[in-house]
């Protein structure tokens, strides 16, 4: 390889490693609360490092899916679910109008738990988001580490200031297909490979609408639309391929979810009410630890009752707080609007693809209203 390809390499992997985590100097912003964690340029150079060393790190482990299945020494178990994923791939651009490019067409192992951590933070008395900004995706209420230790620490710094903070893994990232080459693109991973076939079509499809519509600044319209490609591309995946069974296991998990949001959304919904009141910020203390607990009592109701005693979500419960709500509406609170608009679109992914990029074109104030009220085009 000459000197010029691999700096063409290492500038490709910078910026890869900037778009999948790196934020841009001076870019926290966020709600009235605890003042931002103050950096300077060289924590700042060290961050970017960091996300820079973890992505190539990632790419140095891929290997191309389609010799894996065919060597040998392949693992079974492994072989197995890379002809699923496969399979999954060719089905996401022949069915659900998704990019026919070398995303997961490859495969990496990491040996962790997660490929990332994520960092959220709110104030005490609001579910807004911390927020920190990226060179491509815009300003985001999360950061995002390799090593979670890094993230940890950075989570401890936020408490001292006065933040509350929630840390959780997260098993793919996106760099939304901008990036040239398939050693660039997105690779599969063992740390979610190894889910069932469902939740592997939900993510696998998730992380592609990402490279269809991605919005800056705008992370509830972003991944709200591609939890609907995600859990609307899995249910006809599995239609597809006859697999009665697990469909009907997904219509139930499915069924829980819209339970658990719904529970969840009313509470937030009164602590979004209670935080803006005039109330003084002790009488908000000891309301809001009062609705998480009513809360809490629900779903232990809903559990030993309609969930036929789900332990799914008690993780959630138990780890209540602003930050950990904050995180969850905004992947979920636009969804239920999407899946609507689906079916207005006649259940065609083509079109159903092209109206949310019209909606993505409106200025921010508009785009809300608009997912809302929208009806699609049809022919």
């Amino acid at each position: 390889m000459s000197a010029r390809s691999v700096f063409r390499l290492a500038r490709r992997a910078l910026v890869a490693g900037a778009m999948a985590l790196a934020t841009l100097p001076g870019g926290a912003t966020g709600p009235a609360g605890p003042a931002p964690v103050e950096e300077s340029w060289l924590e700042r150079v060290a961050y970017l490092w960091q996300s820079v060393r973890g992505h190539l790190d990632l790419l140095a482990r891929t290997q191309d899916v389609d010799e894996l299945i065919a060597a040998p020494a392949t693992p079974a178990a492994l072989r197995e679910r890379l002809q699923v994923a496969r399979g999954l791939r060719r089905y996401a651009v022949n069915a659900l109008g998704l990019p026919d490019n070398p995303a997961y067409r490859r495969h990496a192992t990491l040996g962790r738990r997660a490929v990332v951590w994520n960092v959220v933070a709110a104030p005490e008395l609001s579910l807004r988001l911390h927020t920190w900004c990226f060179p491509v995706a815009g300003c985001v209420g999360y950061r995002g580490y390799f090593d979670e230790a890094q993230a940890r620490a950075l989570a401890q710094r936020l408490v001292r200031q006065g933040w509350e903070v929630h840390v959780y893994g997260v098993p793919a990232y996106s760099t939304l297909g901008r990036l040239p080459g398939r050693w660039l693109a997105d690779p599969l991973l063992d740390t979610f490979i190894g889910l069932d076939d469902a939740e592997l079509a939900r993510l696998m499809f998730h992380e592609l609408a990402h490279q269809v519509v991605y919005v800056a600044d705008d992370t509830m319209f972003n991944e709200s639309y591609a939890n609907a490609v995600g859990a609307l591309g899995a249910q006809a995946w599995l239609a597809s391929t006859g697999q009665g069974e697990q469909a009907e296991a997904v219509r139930q998990r499915d069924a829980r979810r819209v339970d658990f949001e719904a529970l969840v959304g009313r509470y937030r919904a009164e602590l979004e009410a209670l935080y803006a009141s005039e109330a003084t910020p002790e009488a908000k203390r000891v309301a809001k630890q009062q609705l998480f607990e009513a809360m809490r009592s629900e779903h232990r109701q809903m559990k030993a009752q309609r969930w036929a005693g789900h332990a799914g979500y008690d993780r959630f419960f138990a780890e209540l707080g602003n930050a950990r709500l904050g995180a969850m509406a905004s992947y979920v609170q636009q969804q239920g609007d999407f899946e609507r608009l689906f079916v207005h679109c006649g259940e065609h992914f083509g079109r159903f693809h092209a109206e949310v990029a019209r909606l993505a074109a409106l200025a921010p104030g508009e785009r809300a209203d608009a997912l809302s009220a929208s009806r699609c085009e049809r022919p």
